[in-house]
């Protein structure tokens, strides 16, 4: 019988972010492009996470940024989905979609292919929106490529769960 099916490291994290948002009385959601639904698989590994968490959207193409999230057409289309502009505005609309205290969105590349000189393989972009009214924040990674878009992505999840820790 497997115990789980993500990597320990993930995992254990992800209890961690449970058991803090718990205790902090916090709800959470996910807006995730190039994870995949990564971080809200690893939350719902956690028995009892549906205490804090509420919702993740995965929103992997444009389109399903625009409809699920609300995220404006000419953001994308001016900076690219892999954008500060696009990673806060996709915080914002899982935020106002779930009724959640936090949300996190992520928005990257993970290769093998799609990179640019500009935004290269391993770039991932983070928001964060709180209940707070303040504007969302972001932050940019680029991560270790060597072990391939796996890799990326798992760096991608444990990042998002830090972001997530009250």
């Amino acid at each position: 019988m497997m115990d789980h099916v993500l990597p320990d490291e993930i995992v254990e994290k992800a209890k961690a972010v449970v058991d803090a948002n718990r205790a902090a009385g916090r709800r959470i959601a996910l807006a995730e492009s190039c994870t995949g639904g990564l971080v809200s698989a690893a939350l719902t590994e956690i028995s009892g996470a549906s205490d804090v968490f509420m919702v993740g959207f995965v929103t992997y193409s444009n389109a399903a940024k625009r409809i699920q999230l609300n995220v404006n057409a000419e953001i994308i289309e001016r900076e690219g989905a892999v954008s500060e502009d696009t990673a806060a505005a996709m915080a914002r609309g899982a935020l106002l979609a779930s009724g959640a205290d936090i949300a996190v969105s992520i928005t990257g590349v993970a290769g093998p292919t799609g990179g640019s000189k500009e935004k290269p393989v391993g770039l991932v972009i983070f928001g964060v929106a709180t209940r707070s009214g303040e504007r969302p924040t972001t932050q940019r990674h680029q991560f270790d490529t060597e072990n391939g878009r796996a890799g990326i992505r798992c760096q991608a999840a444990l990042t998002a769960l830090s972001l997530l820790e009250p």
